[in-house]
């Protein structure tokens, strides 16, 4: 019996053809004679043929057709050696699995330790979901400190914070620092105090370095991560809309945003609050006199995902391990996704975890243990783990995938749904796609060792997930 899945709709099939279809249209266009006596004739295009838009989230079937024949194992490895050379240094791992049945139909070097890159963020995803469940969300609380006049900020997890009002659509801003304050000066309206208040900023949720040793410095330097803290605006970054440089401070940056949100708040009320904050660690048994949620959790990994974001990766990793009772600590958060990974059933054979990001060198999974954490998410009987079904980027038209599937690659656009992971010796493409007789197929695709070669891999793994998609392979 086959197990509950679900197939694209049409609007994504729509788009697809849509971007076939333009340039056949100019090719053909030079071909028209033009008589300016005639009428001129009225053209139409199809619905089905006009790009979208907007974009909404993929609605997806609940069960995939019981007669959808699996692809030849033969023909098909056939077609993806084929897709999978390139010119230049480095090789391919990968493994192509049949989602219902869990058959491998392709391998190469399948069960071999790579570096994975951005896709071990699938691993921390799915880590995240079953040990927090995809409803959860984090707090972010003011308590009064024990000293009068003094509010501390505590930290509870949420990377995603604004600095206005809480915006209750969006996953960025879901919990805005704008309310918070508000909410704490009306109860604040019914303490009495004298003198100034003073905030405080209490980021002890999270133990340990905030700079992980696994990473290099290099990476550092250059942005890609920075020091980790239970709270942040904007995923660590400048901007409200999560672009721009991330922040050396997220912690104090947010503490400091919320400190000017209370400001402008208490002015009305004739009070002052002093203008700069520090840390201090809330009353173990402090009163919350107010607090913000986040967005789920199944949004923060899908945001995750989509934007390939390693500081909120980061922090989802050491909320997980706070939920599995281990330290938030880099550490913690690597052994709660290798525990996770072991509830799930995953094999862990050469399986090493050095960061929850992907950003480290260090980190060892396998094509083998990549696509089984897919079937899982795609496939298996955990509902929570289905809510990453979401976050995985769309060919051609979504995430860290909206560039790519162009030119020869075209077949694959809105019809492949993959992470992508990039470093200077890696690319990675590991996700599902659905044959041309309605079959799901999940993949991995994993190259180390390029040297100036990447855009040739890249491309070459975007050929086989579009080899995949386009297969009925018999």
């Amino acid at each position: 019996m086959n197990r509950g899945f679900r197939l694209l709709t049409s609007w994504l099939l729509a788009a697809a053809f849509a971007v076939l279809a333009f340039p056949a249209a100019w090719h053909l266009a030079p071909a028209l004679e033009w008589n300016p006596g005639a009428a001129k004739p009225v053209v139409s295009t199809p619905d089905a043929q006009l790009p979208p838009t907007k974009l909404a989230a993929a609605e997806l079937l609940t069960d995939s057709p019981d007669d959808a024949p699996v692809p030849d194992p033969k023909v098909l490895g056939g077609a993806l050696d084929k897709a999978l050379k390139y010119d230049g240094a480095g090789n391919f791992a990968a493994q192509v699995t049949d989602a219902d049945s869990g058959d491998v139909l392709y391998e190469r070097k399948g069960t071999e330790p790579r570096t994975p890159a951005s896709n071990l963020k699938l691993l921390t995803g799915a880590a995240a979901l079953l040990t927090l469940g995809a409803e959860a969300r984090f707090s972010t609380e003011v308590v009064q400190g024990n000293v009068p006049g003094t509010l501390v900020l505590r930290g509870g997890g949420d990377a995603l914070l604004g600095a206005g009002e809480s915006e209750r659509e969006d996953v960025l801003g879901r919990a805005g620092l704008a309310t918070l304050a508000k909410a704490a000066a009306e109860r604040l309206a019914t303490v009495e105090f004298t003198g100034e208040l003073r905030v405080l900023l209490d980021d002890t949720a999270y133990a340990g370095p905030t700079l992980s040793a696994a990473w290099d410095p290099a990476d550092i330097q250059v942005g890609e991560i920075a020091p980790i803290y239970p709270l942040a605006l904007s995923g660590g970054r400048e901007n409200a809309d999560g672009s721009g440089e991330l922040v050396d401070d997220a912690a104090l940056t947010a503490a400091r945003a919320f400190r000017a949100a209370l400001a402008e708040e208490m002015s009305e009320r004739g009070v002052k609050v002093a203008p700069d904050v520090v840390r201090g660690a809330a009353p173990k048994e402090g009163i919350v006199l107010a607090s913000v949620e986040s967005a789920t959790v199944a949004e923060h990994v899908n945001y995750m995902l989509q934007e390939s974001d390693n500081y909120v990766a980061e922090v989802i990793a050491r909320n997980t391990a706070l939920a599995s009772g281990k330290p938030g600590s880099f550490g913690g958060g690597t052994e709660a996704i290798k525990e996770a990974m072991e509830k799930l059933g995953i094999p862990t054979s050469g399986l090493l975890i050095s960061d929850a990001s992907g950003l480290a060198l260090g980190n060892k999974v396998s094509a083998e243990q990549l696509s089984a954490v897919l079937r899982e998410i795609t496939s298996g009987s955990n509902q929570d783990l289905r809510a990453a079904i979401d976050g995985l980027p769309v060919a051609g038209l979504t995430g860290t995938l909206q560039e790519r599937f162009a030119g020869k690659t075209a077949g694959g656009a809105g019809l492949v749904r993959a992470k992508t992971g990039t470093l200077h010796t890696v690319t990675s493409l590991s996700g599902y796609a659905v044959t041309t007789d309605g079959r799901t197929l999940v993949f991995a695709f994993v190259a180390n060792g390029l040297q100036n070669s990447t855009p040739q891999a890249r491309e070459a793994a975007d050929r086989a997930a579009t080899v995949l998609a386009g297969c009925g392979c018999r």
